[in-house]
């Protein structure tokens, strides 16, 4: 086996249930986050604009 496929086959429903609550936690603080840090002009999310 590739490295690449020894890493996928050790991934479990348990780590990637996590990952996936992790996101979601994650994308909800950050849309309750004021326009302010996190709209076009703010300081979280940058745009080159």
């Amino acid at each position: 086996m590739t490295l690449f496929q020894t890493l996928i086959s050790e991934i479990t429903f348990f780590e990637v249930a996590m990952s996936l609550l992790a996101v979601g936690l994650i994308e909800r603080v950050v849309v309750r986050l004021p326009e302010t840090m996190v709209g076009p002009e703010g300081w979280l999310l940058t745009t080159d604009k």
